[in-house]
């Protein structure tokens, strides 16, 4: 399953709604997405599943990419 990512790159700073970023994860649950992005230095705010339609609507987007983190 596909999982959108919503992050701040520095785990260390107040979260600033204008600093979110975003990035697309393959995972079997938000569990394993988020021990996937464990090692790196991200601030997680929200882990989304993303399917359907949705998904649809994403991959149109031409900076669509899907992260295989091992």
């Amino acid at each position: 399953m596909v999982y959108k990512v919503y992050f701040q790159e520095v785990a260390k700073e107040v979260p600033v709604r204008e600093k979110t970023k975003t990035i697309f994860v393959e995972g079997e649950s938000e569990r394993d997405v988020r021990s996937k992005l464990k090692k790196r230095p991200y601030n997680i705010e929200f882990v989304a599943a993303v399917e359907g339609s949705y998904l649809d609507y994403e991959k149109q987007n031409e900076d669509f990419k899907v992260l295989e983190i091992e």
